[in-house]
């Protein structure tokens, strides 16, 4: 099964790429997490696909989505781009999926799109972050807006080089997730040489801000998130991997046994905060029982 690749009006006129899987049913909308792209749902989007409209999208500055020029990458921004490719498409009423900062997107849209939501599912995120995946993260950005080529320039000579960077930051993938990242994160210039497709200037935001700045949104993040949790009333599934240093323990309970209203949890083992690409049968089967059961 292969998606049709296609450009969607998004907010402040950027355009949003998106895959679709299908075009019958439910509409699924897949939301992957920062770095990634629409393409870190290839082993779940085919599952869902008979059963859904699956469409799953690149955030701005993400993938094949269009750079904003103003660096516009606030949660509100992601947030108002998912609210205009939804419209774009005609969803009314719609089942989402997001990892990460998608999650953390969706359960924003779910929490001002109510009337919208038929299922909600929210991958290793939530209002609480551990800070030892803040660190490794803030590391990560850090590492990759350096220079990494022989060009000083960011580059890199093959995707076989980012494989192996991919491979150090996400140890508990599976090898053909490594692979598939590796190539679909990348483009080829003209010179030969490979760059990543996400926005140098995403990278940069986070990257440079103080840690000051980044606690105090972080701050407002948190409380916009738990009463997000609290307003949406559709059934919700909290996906966790058990390994993750992202969602701890206490927070995923927290939200699931005292403040979204029909939340319920599934803990994917021999999984990190990738979930999908450490464990794709476990994450498979955790979110197939939701969404299709």
């Amino acid at each position: 099964m292969e998606p049709t690749s296609k450009l969607l009006p998004g907010a402040d006129g950027n355009r949003i790429h998106a895959l679709e899987w299908s075009q019958e049913g439910v509409p699924l909308v897949l939301v992957h997490g920062f770095g990634n792209d629409a393409h870190i749902w290839d082993d779940f989007a085919p599952l869902a696909a008979p059963h859904y409209h699956v469409v799953a999208i690149d955030l701005r500055g993400h993938g094949d989505s269009d750079h904003d020029p103003e660096r516009r990458y606030q949660w509100d921004d992601h947030v108002r781009d998912l609210e205009s490719v939804t419209a774009a498409l005609g969803f009314e009423r719609m089942v989402l999926v997001g990892h990460s900062l998608g999650g953390r997107t969706c359960l924003l849209f779910a929490g001002r799109n109510t009337e919208k939501m038929a299922g909600l599912v929210v991958v290793d995120t939530g209002p609480e972050h551990d800070p030892r995946g803040q660190i490794r993260i803030r590391q990560e950005v850090e590492g990759r807006t350096a220079a990494t080529g022989a060009e000083g320039d960011g580059s890199l000579a093959s995707v076989a080089e980012y494989e192996q960077v991919l491979a150090h930051n996400y140890p508990a993938a599976q090898p053909a997730a490594i692979k598939r990242m590796a190539q679909s994160e990348l483009k080829q210039r003209e010179d030969g040489r490979y760059v990543r497709k996400a926005d140098p200037g995403f990278m940069m935001a986070m990257a440079t801000a103080s840690a000051e700045e980044q606690e105090a949104y972080e701050e407002e993040t948190r409380q916009k998130l738990w009463q997000a949790c609290r307003d949406v009333p559709c059934p919700t599934l909290v996906v966790r991997g058990a390994a993750s240093d992202i969602l701890s323990a206490e927070t995923a309970d927290e939200m699931v046994d005292e403040v979204l209203q029909k939340g319920s949890l599934a803990v994917v083992p021999q999984s990190a905060h990738s979930v999908m690409t450490d464990n794709p049968e476990g994450f498979n089967e955790a979110v197939a029982a939701f969404v299709l059961g």
